[in-house]
């Protein structure tokens, strides 16, 4: 303070500039508070309140500037330090803002509402366990705010302690009834555990006394969707975006959910609401969601790196900083969750059994469920390592991968369900790429590669792709040629097929049918007498929905047959009923569309324009069929219709589908295991001769 302040003047004066902004006048004290500093520059505390009123009034950069002012006077200002850190906290400089709560508690150990705040701020560098420590430490100080226990539990369920999450949340309940935070945190601890009545009644409970709670709206959407109630959660959405039109990925998730139940009353509107917004870099739809309805590759491409920048940024600090690792084989890991019965492991099964143990050494990194079924217990038999890491945060998982010096790291998830891109952002791995599971870039700077083939991605869409193509000579599809088929086939009447008609069969699940694909099946069943089309069930809804579409294009609801879900045995021995598959446009059949050609069942396709809707094309082409590949809908439509009423025809494709599995690449599984090892090859030696990544095409190899 200058020596001819008078202390009792500044003190009135700060004293007055409190009054007026407690009052509702905040531009006065402003005001007041500026002339203050003026006339007495050295004054500390000045300096502190103009701050805080600053920050108060939403200038926390400004506010700032005026801390550091007070802290330049008095180094040993524990109120500056802390309402600087506090500023800091608010422009999500968080590092910055540890530092400060640091440099407070240097002076004053025990300051519970440091501690309180110094966690938050660690919680936000996904410094969980620091964060922890020092929730826990302020709790030992006021143990009975229910704030503190609920952030803990937060933190909690960020390490995957999830009983210990809940036990903080009850706490936080306990002390607060109700706290709408806490419920909601606990809702969500209850989702990942898998009670998803119980997660929902968490969030209704907000609801009741909050009707209008954003994030109670949002996370019950969310735990709808997972209990297959797809119409609910899209109302539930609606509901949200009503109250909040912006609401990240909200517009997306509500069109997902209406796709999943067939519910097409706003299919234009809603798919034209989301492409604008992923145009405009917003946060529209996740990328995997959108895949269902985009046909730019383009678009999906700035999709996924909205996302990724939002959900999944690079890490700061990568794990891998450029070391040249010599092994005497060359380490390959998959991530997964979906090493057990599902589509992926089908397909990956005898990829993984075969791979050269002399020259590869491979680990599964398994984040999914730990379910012993007979593909699990294979698959742990295949691998030379076996981790399940579904406890493990991103972090440690990544960590654990750079301690084992893996050299390629393959994401079979991208960014489909229960995927975990976060382990590859943290740069675990000299060689990271993106395969199978998801069809399209991952838009990730930490991505080097992706497997594709020509048909997949055209030399003219590599634009669109963050990640560097590799080209596969015959097809990027991996398949399992042990795949077995159960030897009885199942009667007409026992899978609710008419004595007899034409079968037109599409087993893709039910989000993949569009108005306009529906439109020409519809149109199928009016020109082929007596036919039906067998769809696969997936809920109530979509079952219900589809059925009134068909009557509303002049089809009777009983000519929509829908099959339940089987063992794949079972499942693909029920194709020899069929007469024809008929794809989906622009997400096409994937493992749906082998499981068709391995039973013996001849897939009609429509090339599509972006990855998702082009892999049907690459599938016939490897088996040896590209006449029955389209591309146009109406070709589509036309060439449907004559195999429907050329039974010589059709039945002559099927005769060279049965021929052309046992010599065409499609179903050779050693064949492609020597392709993907020449890929992994060509990745390794570029990174040993300290080259980036770059696109290139395998040559075919017998």
């Amino acid at each position: 303070m200058s020596k001819n302040a008078n202390p009792g003047t500044v003190a009135a004066s700060l004293k007055r500039a409190l009054e007026l902004h407690q009052a509702g006048h905040a531009a006065e004290a402003l005001d007041l508070l500026h002339t203050v500093v003026k006339r007495y520059p050295n004054a500390a505390q000045a300096h502190l309140i103009l701050g805080q009123l600053q920050a108060a009034s939403g200038a926390a950069e400004t506010a700032v500037q005026s801390y550091d002012r007070a802290l330049s006077l008095q180094p040993d200002y524990p109120e500056a330090h802390y309402s600087r850190g506090n500023a800091l906290q608010e422009l999500k400089r968080h590092a910055d803002a540890v530092a400060s709560y640091d440099a407070v508690l240097k002076r004053v150990p025990n300051r519970p509402e440091v501690l309180a705040n110094r966690g938050n701020a660690l919680h936000d560098l996904k410094r969980y366990e620091a964060a922890l420590s020092s929730y826990d430490q302020a709790l030992a100080l006021m143990p009975d705010v229910a704030m503190l226990h609920n952030n803990r539990g937060n933190t909690l369920r960020d390490l995957k302690r999830y009983a210990e999450a809940l036990a903080s949340l009850d706490k936080a309940l306990a002390l607060e009834p109700g706290y709408a935070d806490a419920l909601i945190n606990r809702g969500n601890v209850l989702q990942d555990l898998g009670r998803y009545e119980e997660a929902l009644a968490a969030f209704d409970n907000v609801l009741a006394r909050q009707p209008e709670h954003l994030a109670a709206l949002n996370n019950r959407g969310n735990v709808l969707r997972d209990l297959r109630r797809h119409d609910e959660a899209a109302d539930t959405v609606a509901q949200l975006l009503a109250l909040a039109p912006d609401w990240d990925y909200a517009i997306g998730v509500m069109f997902q959910s209406r796709l999943y139940s067939c519910d097409w009353t706003h299919f234009a509107q809603d798919a034209e609401r989301v492409i604008r917004g992923v145009r405009a870099g917003k946060k529209a739809d996740i990328p995997f969601s959108f895949l269902a309805f985009s046909e730019s590759a383009a678009d999906q491409w700035r999709c996924a790196q909205t996302y990724v920048a939002d959900k999944y940024p690079p890490s700061i600090m990568p794990l891998w900083t450029g070391e040249r690792y010599r092994h005497d084989r060359i380490r390959v890991a998959y991530l997964s969750g979906d090493f057990h019965n599902h589509a992926t492991a089908h397909l990956m099964a005898g990829l993984f059994e075969s791979h050269d143990t002399a020259r590869f050494e491979t680990t599964a990194i398994s984040f999914g469920p730990d379910v012993e079924d007979d593909m699990r217990v294979r698959l742990r038999k295949a691998f030379g390592q076996f981790m399940d890491v579904r406890h493990l945060r991103d972090h440690d998982v990544a960590a654990l991968m750079r301690a084992m010096e893996i050299d390629i790291a393959v994401d079979l998830k991208g960014f489909t369900v229960d995927s975990r891109a976060g382990i590859l952002a943290h740069r675990p791995s000299p060689i990271q790429v993106n395969y199978l599971g998801y069809p399209g870039t991952m838009g990730a700077s930490y991505i080097d590669y992706i497997l594709a083939d020509r048909h997949v991605i055209p030399e003219a869409q590599h634009a669109y792709y963050t990640e560097k193509v590799v080209v596969l000579p015959d097809t990027y599809q991996v398949n399992d040629a042990m795949r077995v088929i159960a030897p009885h086939t199942p009667t007409r009447a026992e899978c609710g097929l008419p004595p007899e008609g034409f079968v037109f069969c599409c087993f893709n699940n039910n989000y993949k049918i569009t108005p306009s694909i529906f439109d020409i099946w519809m149109r199928l069943l009016q020109q082929t007498a007596g036919s039906v089309l067998w769809l696969l069930e997936d809920n109530v809804m979509a079952t219900r929905n589809l059925r009134a579409e068909a009557v509303r294009r002049g089809i009777a609801p009983q000519r929509l047959i829908f099959a339940p879900r089987l063992t794949l045995d079972a499942h693909l021995a029920r194709h020899r009923l069929a007469d024809i598959f008929l794809d989906t446009l622009p997400y096409n059949a994937h493992t749906t569309a082998s499981d068709a050609l391995w039973a013996g069942l001849p897939v009609l396709a429509c090339a599509g324009n972006a990855f998702a809707g082009r892999v049907t094309t690459s599938l016939l082409n490897a088996v040896g069929l590209p006449e029955l590949i389209t591309y146009d809908v109406d070709a589509y439509e036309a060439l449907a219709l004559k195999l429907a009423s050329t039974p010589a025809m059709l039945a002559g494709l099927r005769e060279k589908l049965l021929q052309n599995r046992a010599t065409y690449p499609l179903f050779n599984t050693g064949r492609f295991r020597r392709h993907i090892e020449a890929a992994y090859l060509s990745m390794w030696e570029r990174y040993q001769r300290g080259e980036v990544p770059a696109s290139f095409a395998v040559a075919p190899v017998p």
